[in-house]
């Protein structure tokens, strides 16, 4: 199939054609033919494959048939793109324009942790498609710099990972604000009880597209496993991992902020280009580390989980795990930010003894088995593997007890 045979409109066979696409992915193909027939859907895909498309290209579409002219009104968006995190929203943003270039179509990004002015000026003017993130979108409703009434389409990208940051009352309250008519896309990796009953809220009589089990983590990634005795253990670990020159650039991930700092700042010292992402990070401060990763200025970024989902950058050839996830879905987000859009790439994944237990909840979840390796003269001195029965080497029987009496 080529996207000829989607029926979209020229301008847009032009931008994908200079993006270099080809031919639809499967979850382009089964999705954009039946948004533009205006059905409300629920979709999942791996991650890497091309789903922010799948939905951006036929809200353009809309867009493009439908122009609105001299009716356009300041704040008030057709098209409204909720995404968890400012990096994702940043990324369809990115998109949207990248595809809409030459057209007279307004995309718009608002998300926390960035300053006011500069999004009020973009709403007080015209918007098309607005992607926002739930929390600073429900601080411009409330100041009556957005207007919903007019959303033709509402898409929700990553809504499990709404869900999981708090966002469900959020997500209800944006939703009652726009039409009852519009057009709801839900795209998740997973779909659990929560998910469900938010289907079931907002969307109606929706069709169902799954490209791939959720479950499972891409198949270009390799995974591997290394065992460590210690945390100590695992620096060393690491610090073999990178000296490796296969390694273009990496994602380290770790579990809190202030070890990210720590770390980030220890690669450093050892004459490594490495940089800190996490939450606590002005956005500012995270804008300039995503453009210094993505023009090859930072190699090694050292993450926790802020980073897992949004961030994409081709030139990743690697993803650590220091820390294993809480979550194994998010194992699965981490991993995904290698191997993007088909090419290959190398998860490893550091674990101690006290994180056996994750281990297997993520083998269970993604349905593979990771051998562990050993790297000569890192070798953990405890043993990893489950203990096997030995019936040859028996207990020798113990001896009767007699109770002498005294007579």
């Amino acid at each position: 199939m080529n996207f000829q045979e989607l029926a979209l409109a020229p301008a847009l066979l032009q931008a994908v054609a200079r993006c270099g696409y080809d031919s639809p992915t499967p979850i382009q193909a089964r999705t954009i033919p039946l948004l533009l027939e205006g059905c409300d859907l629920i979709a999942s895909a791996q991650t890497g494959t091309g789903k922010t498309a799948a939905f951006v290209l036929p809200a353009l579409q809309r867009l493009l048939a439908h122009p609105q002219g001299a009716r356009r009104r300041a704040g008030s968006p057709r098209v409204l793109v909720l995404a968890p995190t400012r990096e994702l929203a940043q990324q369809v943003a990115d998109q949207a324009v990248q595809y809409a270039h030459g057209s007279r179509v307004t995309t718009v990004c608002i998300y926390g942790g960035a300053p006011y002015p500069v999004q009020n000026r973009n709403l007080a003017r015209p918007v098309d498609l607005l992607v926002a993130t739930p929390g600073r979108l429900i601080d411009h409703l409330e100041r009556g710099r957005v207007n919903l009434a007019e959303v033709e389409m509402l898409v929700l990208d990553e809504a499990d990972r709404m869900l999981d940051l708090g966002f469900a009352d959020a997500v209800d309250r944006i939703a009652s604000a726009t039409p009852s008519s519009r057009q709801t896309v839900l795209f998740s990796a997973t779909f659990e009880a929560a998910i469900a009953r938010l289907a079931g809220r907002l969307l109606r009589d929706p069709q169902r597209v799954d490209v791939g089990s959720t479950a499972s983590s891409p198949l270009a990634i390799e995974q591997r496993v290394h065992f460590a005795d210690s945390h100590a253990h695992k620096h060393r670990l690491l610090e073999h991992l990178l000296a490796d020159t296969d390694m273009r650039q990496s994602i380290v991930f770790i579990a809190t902020k202030r070890d990210a700092e720590a770390l980030a700042q220890r690669l450093q010292d050892q004459g490594h280009a490495a940089a800190a992402l996490h939450g606590d990070m002005n956005q500012r401060e995270r804008t300039r580390t995503l453009q210094s990763l993505r023009r090859g200025g930072v190699r090694t970024l050292v993450a926790t989980d802020v980073a897992a989902r949004g961030i994409d950058v081709a030139g990743i050839t690697h993803v650590i795990n220091f820390d294993l996830p809480r979550q194994a879905g998010d194992y699965v987000h981490r991993i995904g930010r290698t191997g993007r859009a088909g090419a290959s790439g190398i998860a490893v994944s550091l674990a101690n003894h006290s994180e056996r237990a994750t281990l297997r909840s993520i083998e269970r979840y993604t349905g593979v088995r990771m051998t562990p390796q050993v790297i000569p003269g890192l070798e953990p001195r405890r043993s990893h593997e489950p203990a096997r029965s030995e019936p040859e080497r028996r207990r020798p029987a113990a001896k009767p007890r007699w109770n002498k009496r005294r007579s």
